[in-house]
């Protein structure tokens, strides 16, 4: 079985007003990871995001599938795990 991590990241590019946060609850819903998603006052959508590394990769794939998202850049970095979250969630 893969190791469980965590991962804080920033996502840049046309994505706020996209179905961003729909696309990346709805995909982390269906892996079984956990955390949350959120947009930022400047345009940038923000993610702490718990799972193995294939299930988070796969989140983002799915997310950057969705018609009109157009990441242009992300900030990834690894923070600890939290071991008693439950679900994904999504705020403004």
């Amino acid at each position: 079985m893969s190791e469980v991590i965590r991962k804080k990241i920033r996502f840049y590019g046309q994505v706020q007003g996209v179905g961003f946060r729909y696309r990346a609850r709805i995909a982390a819903s269906s892996l079984g990871v956990t955390g949350w998603v959120h947009n930022e006052y400047d345009g940038s959508v923000s993610m702490e995001i718990q799972g193995t590394e294939a299930q988070i990769d796969e989140v983002i794939m799915s997310v950057e599938r969705g018609t009109y998202v157009r990441i242009t850049n992300m900030e990834v970095k690894t923070i600890p795990v939290l071991e008693n979250e439950r679900g994904f969630g999504t705020s403004y």
